[in-house]
Formats: C-alpha cells, structure tokens, sequence
C-alpha cells in the first residue's frame, strides 16, 4: 500500500479513530503520569525526525486496525454486536500506538494535535508516511 498524498483531513479521520480519549476503555489504559499532568492547549511546535518515524508506524498500525474493523463494523446489523466491535476495535487501536516502538499513546496524540495545527508539522507526518509505507 503506497500513499501519495496524506492531506490533514486524513490525520483527523486517524485522530477520530482514536476515539478512545473519552472512552472507559482509554481511562483504564491510561498512565498514571497522564493522569498527573496537565493537557496542554498546543502540542510542541518541534517534534523531531525520531518522533515523526516513531509516529508513523505506530499510525499505520492504527490504520490498519481501523481498515481491518471498518467492514466488520459496517456489515454488522446488530447494534451491541456493533458496539462490541467498536469496542474491541478501540482497545486495538490503543495496543497497536502502545506495543510500537518509541511511542506513547500521549505522544501520538500530542503528534496528532501538532499535524492538525501546524501545517509544518503535518508535512512532516505526510513525509515520513509515504517513505514509511512506500519502504520494502
């Protein structure tokens, strides 16, 4: 799978994949150091190369949970079944930022954040997807 073109449009679509934030599935998996700290208003403006790569993969994983979920989702008639789905989805999305490697469910946000208010940023993301997913 290559992207060509991965507009901000798309980072919030995998932003609102996650959306776990208010979800009791996400409180239990939240640290406890998030817990203790304040949720800033702006994500840092400089997030470094690492991060961005460590982002990447971690929202591919992500993504192809929600790809994978989506046509269940969408061909499931019965509305706890779906809700069940929706659920089991979500705590996937999570394991997949937490299980890969350099990354925090937090930090993923906060990057997440960044591209959608920083166009600076969001090309950065944009960048590394598509050298990310276009790698062998």
């Amino acid at each position: 799978m290559t992207i060509r073109h991965m507009p901000v449009a798309a980072l919030t679509a995998a932003a609102l994949s996650l959306i776990v934030i208010n979800s009791p599935a996400f409180a239990q998996g939240a640290s406890q150091t998030q817990a203790t700290q304040p949720i800033q208003g702006t994500a840092p403006a400089v997030i470094s190369d690492k991060r961005i790569e460590a982002f990447a993969v971690a929202y591919l994983q992500v993504n192809k949970v929600r790809q994978d979920y989506a046509a269940k989702i969408g061909a499931e008639k019965d509305a706890t079944a779906k809700q069940k789905l929706q659920n089991e989805a979500n705590k996937q999305m999570i394991n997949a930022v937490e299980t890969s490697p350099d990354m925090s469910l937090e930090e993923y946000k906060s990057i997440i954040t960044a591209a959608q208010t920083n166009p600076e940023v969001a090309q950065k993301v944009q960048e590394k997807l598509k050298t990310t997913t276009s790698a062998p």
